[in-house]
């Protein structure tokens, strides 16, 4: 029988940075049985221009982060967290496209939507800014910080901050503080028992924008 998608790791990543600049900050924060078990942060030395209009945004300044060691230097981190769980993001584009700038592909990796296969792919990704507006149609917004308030996420998300993030980094915009809003809203998905329920293909189906991929794996029966 298919285990349910709780059962597995989950690994939430959020950057701050573009492509431009490179990725300034990255936050980690793994969810698994519902819980959030690991969590980690750093800043990263700029690849590129880091635009004021950007700073304003995620408070991260070029100079302030001239010491720091460049993304890159994480491989062994990645790599190792994309072989043990599908990664995840809200609205899963950009980390995508950040990660892959650095690294074009992990190590050959589990395919969790193919269980007992393999890929060397950063996806599929479960994406929570896919996954709500399905799960809760009535939401007025599908943006991070929105999905947190129409929740009630936010007592649950301050008291996460304030264990796991650098003290000047417990905000919207700063990686490990939206990495952990992500884990939260998924860890409120798994309160849904029918959500719950879905295997862990299915899910990644549900965080897909090819509607046929969502068709032949959740066969339209999930809602």
């Amino acid at each position: 029988m298919d285990r349910p998608w709780t059962e597995q790791p989950i690994h939430f990543l959020d950057f701050e940075g573009s492509l431009a600049s490179g990725v300034l900050e990255y936050g980690v924060a793994t969810l698994h049985r519902g819980a959030v078990v690991a969590a980690r942060t750093r800043l990263c030395r700029p690849d590129g221009r880091v635009r004021a209009e950007d700073t304003a945004v995620h408070g991260l300044r070029a100079d302030a982060l001239a010491g720091c060691a460049p993304l890159a230097d994480d491989w062994e981190v990645f790599a190792g967290l994309r072989e043990t769980g599908p990664l995840a993001a809200h609205f899963s584009g950009a980390e995508n496209s950040l990660l892959k700038a650095v690294w074009p592909y992990p190590r050959l990796s589990p395919d969790f939507a193919r269980p007992g296969a393999t890929l060397a792919e950063w996806g599929p990704w479960v994406d929570t800014g896919r996954l709500g507006p399905q799960l809760f149609p009535a939401l007025p917004s599908a943006a991070l910080a929105d999905m947190v308030a129409a929740l009630g996420l936010h007592e649950e998300l301050a008291a996460l901050a304030v264990q796991h993030c650098p003290p000047e980094r417990c905000r919207f915009h700063a990686a490990l503080h939206d990495a952990l809003a992500g884990a939260l809203l998924l860890a409120a998905f798994a309160r849904e028992p029918q959500f719950a329920a879905l295997t862990m293909p299915q899910l990644l189906a549900l965080s897909t924008l090819d509607g046929g991929k969502r068709d032949e794996l959740a066969q339209g029966r999930l809602f």
